[in-house]
């Protein structure tokens, strides 16, 4: 197991303050240049996060959680707003999907100042020396990258034919749902600005659960999980169908999608799964009997909001480890779905469809599912995978996942400007 830590606060305690601020307005105009920046938002509310106090990076979520529990009793935190969930120091995450198959690790970054806005309130919250609560300034413009479109580790077509033989793997075996996925690489002569990246998804996608976080970036519609005051909440989607608002009746799609046995099948699993996995830490679920249609520009798909009232006090990071990987992102039976996964698909998937959020020191947070995005390495910065999946099922059809994983991959080709 990989754990490294690139700040020990030992026994030494740690301060943080949080002050109540005007409207900032656009809170990605803080995102800094020349620092990290970390970023969760959703309809205009949400977290920048800026600087790196502590960074820790490890394979398993569970580690993270002991890590960051440590962490967070060191830290006396002085608020104008206390009791606020999300208020406060943070750390923002992003977790690999098969840790023990993915050369890229998982990591939970703490950042020096956090800027928030929830509810009609805003605030700033600074971490270690407190001199300044005043608002950072506003970060230089981001530059759109300027990138060509390339093939991924398989072509459309052969990514058809793996997704046929895990047709064949389905309707002999004991596997019910397998998710695959397959990526495309743009790269370009110069580093990308996740920034300009991040900015062109909220100003196109502002319903999803838009994320930056340590080189991984996209809009997700799925949320895993989130813990906020004891309530317990996961949104569940599976069954998509892709629209063209020019060319297609998006009603006549929604009412297809809905009546649609393959759909709603794949769907079922995706609840059953979160479901049963959320249990153990409820005292009371409601699950509702049949799915919503969400819509979104590019696509629509099956909903289901999952709602419970905690009964142990386990944080939003145990919540993440114990849903993660849920049949939506990874199939049925699960150990049988990861186990295809691994045979047939032929990427290692990194922190694509993995956990991605933000944990506060009292443990509420929001972990959504890295979908709709990708990921610059380090090493890398010229160059972005990004990555689409489908569930795939005993009915599926090759050519209709390709035509899915090709609506998926839309939000990231148009923020790129490569769509």
């Amino acid at each position: 197991m990989l754990t490294r830590v690139t700040r020990d606060f030992g026994t030494a305690r740690l301060r943080a303050t949080t002050v109540a601020i005007d409207d900032p307005g656009p809170l990605t105009r803080f995102l800094p240049d020349a620092e990290p920046g970390c970023a969760f938002l959703r309809k205009g509310e949400g977290f920048v996060g800026i600087g790196e106090l502590a960074r820790f990076e490890t394979d398993y979520i569970d580690t993270a959680d002991v890590w960051w529990g440590e962490v967070a009793s060191q830290i006396d935190h002085d608020s104008e707003l206390p009791g606020e969930s999300g208020v406060g120091p943070l750390a923002f995450g992003s977790f690999a999907f098969d840790p023990d198959r993915s050369a890229v690790g998982s990591v939970l970054v703490v950042p020096r100042i956090i800027i928030g806005r929830r509810g009609g309130r805003a605030w700033l919250t600074k971490l270690g020396d407190l001199r300044d609560l005043h608002l950072p300034p506003v970060g230089e413009p981001p530059q759109s990258p300027s990138l060509q479109l390339g093939t991924g580790t398989v072509t459309q077509n052969e990514w058809g034919r793996i997704v046929a033989r895990c047709v064949e793997l389905i309707r002999t075996g004991d596997v019910q749902k397998v998710v695959l996925a397959r990526d495309l690489v743009a790269s370009g002569t110069a580093p990308i600005d996740l920034r300009a990246v991040l900015l062109r998804l909220v100003e196109l996608y502002p319903m999803t659960w838009t994320y930056l976080v340590d080189g991984m970036v996209g809009a997700t519609p799925e949320l895993l999980v989130r813990v906020a005051n004891g309530l317990v909440t996961s949104r569940v989607l599976a069954g998509t169908v892709s629209v063209d608002p020019d060319h297609t009746d998006p009603l006549a799609k929604a009412a297809q999608l809905a009546r649609s046995a393959k759909d709603l099948a794949e769907h079922e699993f995706a609840v059953s799964s979160v479901a049963e996995a959320l249990a153990p830490f409820c005292r009371a679920m409601n699950v509702p009997d049949a799915p919503s249609v969400l819509a979104l520009p590019n696509v629509l798909h099956l909903a289901t909001d999952i709602t419970g009232v905690m009964d142990d006090g386990s944080s939003a990071l145990r919540l993440a480890a114990a849903l993660h990987p849920s049949a939506a992102v990874c199939g049925t039976p699960t150990h049988l779905a990861r186990e295809t996964i691994a045979e047939i698909e032929h990427m290692d998937r990194g922190r694509y469809a993995g956990p991605v959020g933000w944990v506060d020191t009292q443990g509420d947070g929001e972990w959504a599912i890295a979908l709709r995005g990708g990921h610059v390495r380090q090493d890398q910065p010229e160059r972005i995978r990004l990555f689409a999946g489908a569930g795939i099922v005993a009915d599926s059809e090759p050519c209709a996942e390709v035509d899915e994983t090709r609506a998926k991959f839309l939000p990231m080709l148009q923020a790129l400007g490569l769509e």
